[in-house]
């Protein structure tokens, strides 16, 4: 009984139910299907790509040390599919459950609809917290700490040889991926990965709470597993269980302890806002608040657009954020999060066109974190509290002393340090901004006052409540007065009640 295993976002075998699954049936056939139509999208870059081309290389090796390397097929889904079925008498199809973005989804109805013509069975297995066909939040978090709790999935001892032609791993030239620049980009690969988790429970991790909100401290404070997160270099459960490990070893010690909780509580909120997209697929492109589709025009301003997303709106600590998520693939949360609002409120700009933006920057783009991010920090989820950054005074609390911004935007290099965070207010700024460096594009305090107003109408209208719940009922998390997820204890006590407060707690970009 031969079946493939189609390997998606789940670019390992350790902690693998898919190939544990696949492997107790019999003989496994390990394929990953490039599809150019996927890199043709406008969330995909070669960023994203040259770091999954890394990845695939070290799965095929691990994977060749079982005994039968990794089958890499270019082409339609459906059509290489059939092409390995016809060749091999395939008996099932193996995978992990996949939430990705809408073109993923729809791929898979396409799959399944031929697998279901060909009488092939295909198996999706969870490799995360997150619930297939789920009917309601209540409940939710049990079953995701149950599912983290579980014993990982241990890899085959060997997988017979079946096909012994593994198939070339393209570039992103050929997958005509546009050029991308990406100086700073982490290395692909489940080996990098184990390094990374490894220095932040032995030692990067104890300032995690501190210094995770600074983009300078941050760099090396966050875990910066996001990526092998998101492409399944590592698993979420492994993550999960290393930290709880760790935790326990250093039950006295009270800097370790509290962050690896929050370290830990960051992980539950990633599979918490995957599950937002798993329930809902069109919140990619659509408000989660009905009301709030239309909000902002559907065609940005292509000249705030513009400065915006290289890094020029005059708005220093904006465009050092922004150039420096450009040369490196990854940025701290809170820094994350005023990009997207500076663009959402100051610059009124819709969330889906700068979300691509992001989403193509963001070598850890996880569509589930990323698009109920972009809405919660638009405004657009219709439960959260709003939350619009003041670039300046983010600047000066995160940079203080202008390191950050004096490395990114060297052309400020004459501004004094007294100015540098607003350097309009120089008084040599005459000759020197419009030249040098751009003017702001707008004046952040008159545009936070102008987005606040913007923002009453739709929100004082008489059917606003009655959708705000409606959303609330479907994706607002079950919290505690502590913030923690409720458990089934606290489900008992009648003053449980549903939070909508998410912005309160930050989560740290693809965790």
């Amino acid at each position: 009984m031969l079946t493939i295993l189609w390997f998606k976002r789940d670019l390992r075998v350790h902690d693998h139910p898919a190939l544990a699954h696949a492997a107790a049936a019999g003989p496994v056939l390990p394929l990953y299907i490039v599809e150019p139509e996927a890199w043709a999208q406008p969330d995909a870059s070669a960023r994203q790509w040259d770091f999954l081309a890394e990845t695939l290389l070290a799965l095929r090796t691990d994977l060749a040390a079982l005994g039968q390397p990794l089958l890499i097929r270019t082409g339609d889904a459906v059509e290489v599919l059939a092409k390995v079925h016809a060749r091999h008498r395939v008996a099932q199809i193996v995978s992990h459950e996949e939430t990705g973005n809408a073109w993923s989804y729809a791929r898979d109805r396409r799959v399944a609809a031929w697998a279901r013509g060909q009488g092939l069975p295909w198996i999706e297995l969870p490799q995360s917290g997150v619930v297939r066909r789920l009917r309601g939040r209540d409940g939710w978090a049990r079953r995701r700490d149950a599912f983290m709790t579980l014993p990982q999935a241990l890899a085959p001892n060997a997988l017979a040889p079946v096909a012994p032609v593994s198939g070339q791993i393209p570039g992103a030239r050929g997958l005509k991926l546009a050029d991308d620049r990406c100086p700073g980009r982490q290395q692909g690969g489940r080996a990098m990965g184990l390094a990374l988790l490894d220095s932040f429970l032995q030692g990067r991790g104890q300032d995690y709470r501190r210094a995770m909100s600074a983009p300078v401290s941050a760099e090396r404070a966050c875990s910066r597993l996001s990526p092998y997160l998101a492409f399944g270099a590592l698993s979420v459960r492994e993550v999960v269980q290393a930290v709880e490990a760790a935790r326990a070893d250093r039950r006295g010690q009270a800097n370790w302890h509290a962050a690896l909780k929050s370290y830990g509580s960051r992980l539950a909120w990633r599979d918490h806002f995957i599950q937002k997209l798993e329930d809902e697929p069109a919140l990619e492109h659509h408000a989660l608040h009905r009301a709030l589709d239309d909000l902002r025009p559907k065609s940005p301003d292509p000249g705030l657009l513009a400065a915006w997303a290289t890094g020029q709106t005059g708005l220093p600590f904006v465009d050092a954020c922004m150039r420096y998520l450009t040369a490196t693939g990854w940025l701290n949360f809170r820094m994350r999060a005023m990009l997207m609002s500076v663009a959402s409120y100051h610059l009124w700009l819709d969330w889906r066109a700068t979300g691509q933006h992001l989403a193509r920057l963001f070598t850890d783009y996880e569509p589930g974190i990323h698009w109920s991010q972009c809405q919660m920090q638009s405004g657009t989820t219709g439960i959260n509290a709003l939350r619009i950054y003041n670039p300046v005074k983010q600047g000066l609390d995160q940079d203080p002393s202008g390191r950050f911004i004096r490395t990114w935007v060297p052309e400020l290099a004459p501004v004094p340090d007294a100015f540098l965070h607003e350097p309009w207010r120089w008084p040599g700024a005459a000759g020197f901004l419009g030249r040098r460096y751009p003017e702001p594009v707008v004046d952040p305090a008159n545009a936070a006052r102008a987005a606040k107003a913007r923002l009453q109408g739709p929100r004082a209208a008489p059917d606003f409540r009655a959708e705000a719940a409606r959303v609330a009922r479907r994706h607002a998390s079950r919290q505690n007065r502590a913030g923690d997820f409720v458990n089934d204890r606290a489900r008992r006590q009648p003053r449980r009640k549903v939070m909508t407060g998410q912005l309160t707690l930050d989560l740290e970009g693809g965790a």
